[in-house]
């Protein structure tokens, strides 16, 4: 899972050390697949993916491209129910019921439940076995502060996955940080690393 919303929030020094390295075989969960030249479309350019689980991929045609001719396997998801499917693999839960996908391709192969009158879609959890995340801060503990909407799917991913990694614009001794204003706590992550300015 990589967090971010069309790269906003996009740990891109993490994603550039991946494209570096070449690593190749992957399967993505993200809100998108980011542009050519930004986020996780730097790896979708480069054919790091071999599966992309997305709610869009319109602003990177490569990754439309590879779609159409069968070079990646793209699970187009509606956005409410990808993050949902996220917040429940993070949280334990079995799945949940939405209206989302009725008759449509969305509804192929899934369970129809009815409850009181309507009509549902048991959609199931989303898991990881990897998160890799952008806050603006972190404490050595690794509780982390996120700026404005680049908190999107972070919080949610960092609490799904088994391992995860944060890029932090500033790390800052344990305690620094009010409890209240603690986005995501420190038990869900496993590494940090401090981003260096991408400006």
């Amino acid at each position: 899972m990589v967090g971010g919303f069309m790269a906003n929030g996009t740990p891109e020094n993490l994603i550039d050390a991946l494209v570096e390295k070449g690593v190749r075989h992957l399967q993505l969960i993200c809100n998108d697949a980011g542009f050519p030249d930004k986020g996780v479309g730097k790896m979708v350019t480069q054919k790091q993916f071999d599966k992309i689980t997305a709610s869009h991929i319109g602003l990177n045609k490569e990754a439309g491209r590879q779609m159409n001719e069968g070079e990646t396997i793209i699970d187009l998801i509606p956005q409410g129910t990808l993050i949902e499917q996220i917040r429940a693999g993070a949280f334990g839960l079995g799945g949940f019921l939405t209206p989302t996908g009725l008759g449509t391709l969305v509804a192929e192969g899934k369970m129809v439940i009815e409850v009181d009158d309507r009509t549902y879609l048991l959609e199931k959890p989303l898991k990881a076995d990897v998160a890799l995340i952008l806050a603006d801060v972190a404490d050595e503990t690794g509780n982390l502060q996120y700026t404005g909407s680049e908190n999107n799917f972070n919080h949610l991913m960092a609490a799904n996955a088994k391992t995860t990694i944060v890029e932090a614009r500033n790390i800052v001794p344990t305690g620094s940080l009010s409890p209240s204003f603690v986005h995501t706590p420190g038990i869900f992550v496993d590494y940090i690393v401090e981003g260096r300015s991408l400006c």
